[in-house]
Parts: structure tokens; C-alpha cells; sequence
């Protein structure tokens, strides 16, 4: 007979392992809450930060606006005469622009005479004719120097010679002139200067300007 075996003691399953613990870590506390005098010191710092950037703004507009104005009054300004009416018609007289500035030129000058009657116009801007400039500058009129030149309203005119006067009396004379802006040549300045007159009260008559005015 073959020898009997003894029964094998089955083993208990092995339990599983807990996995360990791990040590929780704890979380950082927050940082206390700024204090009231450290936040007013953060806002104060922030606003003369604020006010100081504004006051550099404001500086910088300032000296802009100074140096334009500075520019402009130093600009060059026409200034307009004729000379005496001896003979002739008081239309034929001769007239002169003086440059009034003695820092700046008038460059690249153009003169428009006007000629109205009652306060109208009684024809159209005409350009000045035979405008001489000193020194053969065909370009510009240096700071204190004066050019002649002619207003030709008798082509223009209608009225006969004998009547030239009596229009004349009863006129006015504008002048109209553009020239380039000191230091910014493509910029035009332009300028209107009158109403003149036909002052018979000088010896020998010439235009003027209208008292008041």
C-alpha cells in the first residue's frame, strides 16, 4: 500500500501591505496682511511717483509752448509806405515794403495789392509788379532792408483819367503778402496790412495809413 501522505496545511493569504504613511507636510502660512502704515507709505510713494512723471509732462509742454511763442514773435513783419504822388496819376505812385525784423528775413516774399471803394472790392487781388529786391537777392528781403515796387490798378481800372483822383480819394489800399516761416521754410506766413489812404494833406500827396487803424 502506498504510504499515506499527510495533508498539507494550506497558508493564509499574505494581507496586503498598508502603504505607509506619509508624513503630511504642512502648508506655509501666509504672509501677514500689509500693516495700515506700510500700505499708506506704498500709496504715497505711487502717487508723488505719479505727480512727478505729470510734472515732467507739463515742463516739457511749457518749454514747447514758450519756444513756439518765442519763434513767432521774433517772425518777420512787413511793413508798407509810397512815396510822394508829384505827377501823374496817384494809382502810378510807387510803393516800398521794409522788412521790420532784425533777426529774420523775408523769404521768398510775395506782395498782393487790393484796391476798394466804399468798403468793396473794386477789382480783383492783383500781384505786385516791378518788385525789386536790394543787392540782386531775387529770394529773400534781409532784416531792415526795403524793396519798391507797383500796384497796377490803372490797367485795371475803368474809370477815366480825369476821374483817377476822385476815385482815388474815395479808396482804400490793402496789401497782402506771404513769405516762409523763420527756421521752417515749408511753412508760408501770410499777412494783411491797410487799409492806406491817399493823404492830401502831405506835400506832395501819398498813401497812408487810415488814422485809427
Amino acid at each position: 500500500m502506498p504510504p499515506k501522505q499527510k495533508p498539507r496545511s494550506k497558508k493564509a493569504p499574505a494581507a496586503p501591505r498598508k502603504p505607509r504613511a506619509r508624513k503630511q507636510t504642512r502648508a506655509a502660512a501666509p504672509p501677514p496682511p500689509p500693516s495700515l502704515e506700510q500700505g499708506l507709505r506704498e500709496m504715497a510713494y505711487d502717487g508723488a511717483l505719479s505727480f512727478f512723471w505729470v510734472g515732467v509732462a507739463l515742463t516739457i509742454v511749457v518749454a514747447l509752448a514758450i519756444g513756439a511763442f518765442a519763434l513767432w514773435s521774433l517772425r518777420p513783419v512787413p511793413g508798407f509806405a509810397s512815396d510822394g504822388v508829384e505827377t501823374g496819376s496817384p494809382f502810378d505812385v510807387t510803393f516800398r515794403v521794409e522788412n521790420m525784423s532784425a533777426w529774420f528775413p523775408l523769404a521768398n516774399l510775395k506782395v498782393s495789392c487790393v484796391l476798394t471803394y466804399a468798403g468793396v472790392p473794386e477789382i480783383p487781388s492783383i500781384p505786385a509788379a516791378d518788385l525789386r529786391l536790394p543787392g540782386g537777392n531775387g529770394t529773400a528781403l534781409a532784416p531792415g532792408q526795403s524793396a519798391a515796387f507797383r500796384c497796377p490798378f490803372r490797367s485795371r481800372l475803368k474809370a477815366s483819367s480825369n476821374d483817377e483822383l476822385g476815385v482815388a480819394l474815395r479808396s482804400e489800399v490793402y496789401f497782402h503778402s506771404e513769405y516762409d516761416l523763420p527756421l521752417l521754410g515749408s511753412y508760408r506766413i501770410t499777412a494783411d496790412n491797410g487799409p492806406f489812404i491817399l493823404n492830401t494833406r502831405l506835400i506832395p500827396p501819398r498813401w497812408t495809413g487810415r488814422p485809427g487803424k
